[in-house]
């Protein structure tokens, strides 16, 4: 679908330009070494370029813009319910989902002391919708027709389909209400003057690469006219983008970031770890529940992975417990469905039919499906935060069973890589998932209807035209609704096969606190839970 498809691409660039106006942030060209400010530094290799809400669609823009930015409503930690943020309360009128009303709260304010009242509201979706940034998440907002304000504080959304998830897709960074007497109607801003009403407030976006304009740097300071429910617990916080892993890895040990989140190399956080049950070092680890997942999709358009039987088989052969053992040093765990643990309506659709990994019932498949073995196909990747030991592992297993030959390929240019699926050039390839909110249907209709976000070219009707359609009228959103029915169909079919939901694993200096606060399944990191430890 268009929206996910735009969230794994690219970002184009805004030019970053500076300014000294009041409540915006500026421009410089990243300098290295530790923050001088007394900042806390958090570290990421979830690299980006554009901060603008209607232009930013990946994992690093979303930390900064949910720390930065209010919406109408935010999931608070641990939570799977979308609670009010901006608004003071919201609520569908009616039994269709079609109209969706919300009350703001009163004395809003953005960083630069302009008043935030409905008209903003309404600008920020009606921009956003205009724009249509190809690499936008405007299609996250594609089934309101229409959005009104009434008065300051009154805003009232007029769906063209009903659309039960509106409330959790405007409590995403999709949702980001904007300041119209500062942001253009008609196309992005440059990241330099972007001004919000959330907790914290831009000061500075620093250029890693001049060239491509990507971010090194966002300071942050406390915004003093945000009104909300966040306490921080820092008033100045820093994020950090890196290249690679291992050089974050490197600034985390040199004390030049003060928390690394979950971007770190698999054995690197296991080794952090296993230092700390140890008593050694200055480094500790917080672990907790996560939502990111990793997939093994099927070119279904291709003569090998189009077999139903070969996807079934290679479904029984997978070992999801060795991977994360082994590969993975237990910072993942296996997962046996599309939508992972943690999020309404999960279940174990693809180990209720596979059950372990079993030669003889892979083999019985392939027998019964008339196909000669052993079978050639080729894996391909781009990014693993394991490299390519994942499907060195992966083949291993599928060549132990006699019925498989393997080749894993890279392609290590990640725009060519997406420009491969979406023609379809990869017979199977490993991709990884970033929910846009805590619902099940953010594990569903961008991945299974119409080829979805991958590509890969599986649509069942009965899915796309019927089930999906039908679990997005319900308003009740922590009913298993049709998911469930969902989930099994998937697993018949295998257009793609879950392999693991990851941990998340954040690593920190030992005087950092309040890390586990922003450790969960809706995948914002909450930046004003993370404080320091006051010495003396």
């Amino acid at each position: 679908m268009t929206s996910a498809n735009r969230r794994m691409a690219v970002l184009s660039c805004a030019a970053l330009v500076a300014t000294t106006a009041a409540g915006c942030a500026s421009a410089t060209k990243v300098v290295t070494g530790g923050d001088s400010s007394g900042a806390i530094t958090m570290g990421t290799t979830n690299v980006t370029s554009v901060l603008d809400p209607a232009g930013a669609y990946d994992a690093g823009s979303w930390m900064v813009l949910n720390n930065t930015f209010q919406s109408l409503l935010k999931f608070p930690a641990g939570a799977t319910v979308p609670q009010p943020d901006a608004a003071q309360s919201c609520e569908f009128t009616g039994s269709d989902a079609k109209t969706y009303h919300c009350t703001l709260r009163s004395g809003l304010k953005f960083s630069n002391g302009h008043a935030l009242t409905a008209a903003d509201v309404v600008f920020s979706v009606q921009r956003m919708q205009k724009i249509d940034d190809k690499n936008g998440p405007s299609s996250l907002l594609s089934t309101i027709a229409s959005v009104e304000a009434s008065g300051d504080a009154e805003v009232t959304f007029h769906l063209n389909a009903p659309d039960a998830v509106l409330p959790a897709k405007l409590a995403s960074a999709a949702g980001s209400i904007v300041d119209h007497q500062v942001f253009p109607a008609d196309k992005l801003l440059e990241n330099s003057k972007l001004v919000g009403s959330g907790p914290y407030k831009m000061d500075s976006v620093e250029e890693a690469d001049a060239e491509s304009h990507s971010i090194g740097k966002v300071s942050l300071s406390a915004n003093s006219n945000y009104k909300g429910d966040a306490k921080l617990q820092s008033d100045k916080f820093a994020l950090r983008f890196f290249a690679k892993a291992d050089e974050l890895k490197t600034a985390l040990d040199k004390g030049d970031v003060d928390v690394a989140d979950n971007s770190l190399e698999p054995s690197a956080a296991a080794q952090i770890k296993n230092d700390e049950l140890a008593g050694k070092g200055n480094l500790k680890v917080a672990e907790g529940d996560g939502a990111e997942t990793r997939f093994l999709v099927f070119n279904t358009k291709d003569p090998i992975g189009g077999n139903v039987a070969v996807r079934q088989a290679i479904a029984q052969l997978l070992d999801r417990k060795a991977l994360a053992r082994d590969v993975y040093a237990s910072t993942v765990q296996p997962l046996y469905s599309v939508v992972p643990t943690g999020i309404t309506a999960h279940n174990t659709a693809f180990f209720d039919k596979y059950g372990e990994a079993d030669v003889n019932k892979a083999k019985k498949i392939l027998t019964n499906a008339k196909i000669t073995t052993p079978i050639k196909i080729t894996l391909t990747w781009s990014r693993a935060r394991a490299g390519a030991d994942e499907l060195n592992l992966v083949k291993k297993q599928l060549e132990a069973s006699g019925l498989f030959q393997i080749t894993v390929e890279q392609e290590p240019d990640w725009n060519a890589f997406k420009a491969g699926w979406d023609a379809g050039k990869y017979q199977a390839y490993t991709v990884g998932w970033t929910p846009d909110y805590a619902d099940p249907d953010d594990f569903i209709s961008p991945l299974v209807v119409d080829g979805g976000a991958f590509h890969n070219g599986w649509d069942d009707p009965k899915i796309s035209q019927s089930l999906v359609p039908d679990s997005i009228k319900s308003t009740d959103r922590t009913a298993g609704g049709s998911y469930n029915q969902i989930q099994k169909l998937i697993a018949d079919a295998v257009p793609l096969l879950p392999m693991y939901q990851n941990k998340s694993f954040f690593a920190s200096r030992n005087d950092i606190t309040g890390i586990e606060g922003t450790m969960d399944t809706t995948g914002v990191v909450r930046f004003w839970e993370i404080g320091r430890v006051k010495k003396g």
